[in-house]
């Protein structure tokens, strides 16, 4: 029985926002930039709505704006 944990401790990446990029970074310390202007839900949603997201298999959920960026 495949054991299952929702914890925010668990997020192996950090995200961050600046300058119309999407940052992430990852726990070997490598990061990752991609344009906003990609996402126009992230462009134009609210710090609250960005700072509510989860770690997939694939990337990030973001969950209030049901929106996926595999990474």
């Amino acid at each position: 029985m495949p054991l299952l944990s929702t914890r925010k401790n668990d997020k192996k990446v950090k995200v961050t926002f600046g300058n119309g990029l999407l940052f992430v970074e990852k726990d070997n310390g490598k990061q990752q930039a991609f344009p906003l202007e990609w996402f126009p839900e992230l462009q134009k949603a609210t710090d609250e709505e960005r700072e509510d997201w989860t770690q997939t298999d694939k990337g990030l959920h973001f969950n209030k704006l049901n929106l996926d960026v595999l990474i």
